[in-house]
């Protein structure tokens, strides 16, 4: 092996790799630093993407804030944020709204992009932007045609889906009325949230759910259940078990309550025998504190889950399905969902 002369630098170490995909969930200064392809583009447009919405009589460009498309868990919690327009506003915003008097003639795979689409779309279209577009034919016509990246996937359809629920206010210019298949469609996120609390609804049963999905009390009930249920988790992962909270209230209240018969009697009276022992160890008004908020979230995830059982069983008496099979799927799927509550 060669000696490295006296006074000579050792060579500088190899650079790391740049990732091959963004992080999404880092800083704007994180992104730009990777090396990611597309990092840099990302950054300079804020990252925003455009975002094309197909409406009844014409097309509107939207801006998106695009890291909540990105994150590894879009798919499963982006419809959260369609819950409501005041929510989806805040990542979500027009920019222009046109109407057209032959939308076949706007965009398809013989002629491409006619000239009114193709300056609307370059007018808000900042360099190495990409576009979110609804169709996959868009996607490639628009990408052959005029060159410009776009993002067609399953997220991309949640977010289409909350944009046509809310098409009233995203668009208010928009006179015409959404076709009947678009305004019952399904979301994926959502149908995995009703899953996870024993509704299983399945993505061929739109009808049914298209009242149900579209009624504000529906959405501002899923989201407090999303809330609570994240408060109940934040607060155990904290301290332990609604269990391990009731047995540190015993020790520091050195009282016994009605709601504490989840323990035996033998396992009660050794908390209190051993209260002493705890004494230097733990802070009873923070334990105490942390016992009630449990158990008040609690409550209201209970009750939050018995009003969502009735909401979902009004939307099934007042759905009008098309075909009487479809109905009775779906009546046999929602009753499983609230048997499981009663």
């Amino acid at each position: 092996m060669p000696k490295r002369r006296r006074g000579v630098p050792p060579p500088p170490p190899d650079p790391s790799p740049a990732p091959a995909t963004i992080d999404y969930s880092l800083s704007f200064n994180e992104i730009a630093a990777s090396g990611a392809p597309g990092a840099m583009d990302f950054v300079k447009n804020h990252g925003l993407h455009l975002l094309l919405l197909e409406t009844p009589s014409g097309f509107a460009i939207f801006c998106l804030c695009g890291a909540y498309i990105h994150l590894p868990d879009a798919i499963q919690n982006i419809w959260e944020k369609f819950a409501t327009y005041g929510s989806a506003s805040k990542i979500i915003w027009l920019c222009e709204f046109q109407k057209f008097d032959d939308k076949s003639s706007a965009i398809n795979v013989g002629t491409g992009v006619n000239e009114q689409l193709t300056e609307m779309i370059m007018k808000w279209r900042r360099p190495g932007q990409k576009l979110v577009v609804g169709k996959p034919e868009y996607k490639s016509i628009i990408e052959t045609t005029l060159g410009i990246p776009c993002l067609y996937d399953e997220v991309v359809m949640e977010v289409m889906w909350g944009m046509k629920h809310h098409m009233n206010r995203f668009v208010p210019a928009e006179e015409s009325k959404l076709p009947k298949e678009d305004n019952l469609a399904m979301s994926q996120g959502l149908r995995m949230f009703l899953s996870r609390y024993g509704f299983d609804i399945k993505p061929e049963m739109p009808s049914c759910l298209g009242v149900m999905l579209l009624r504000r009390t529906f959405m501002s009930t899923c989201n407090i259940l999303v809330a609570t249920s994240r408060m109940c988790l934040a607060l155990t992962m904290r301290i332990g078990t609604l269990k391990l909270a009731t047995a540190f209230k015993i020790i520091c209240s050195r009282k016994i309550d009605a709601s504490d018969e989840m323990f035996s009697d033998d396992v009660r009276s050794k908390l209190l025998d051993d209260a002493d022992k705890y004494k230097d160890l733990v802070f009873p008004i923070g334990c105490i504190g942390n016992y009630k908020n449990i158990l008040d979230i609690k409550i209201v995830r209970n009750d939050t889950m018995d009003e969502l059982a009735s909401l979902v069983k009004v939307a099934r008496i007042k759905a009008e399905p098309a075909e009487v099979p479809e109905k009775l799927a779906c009546q046999r799927s929602l009753g499983q969902g609230i048997n499981s509550f009663n």
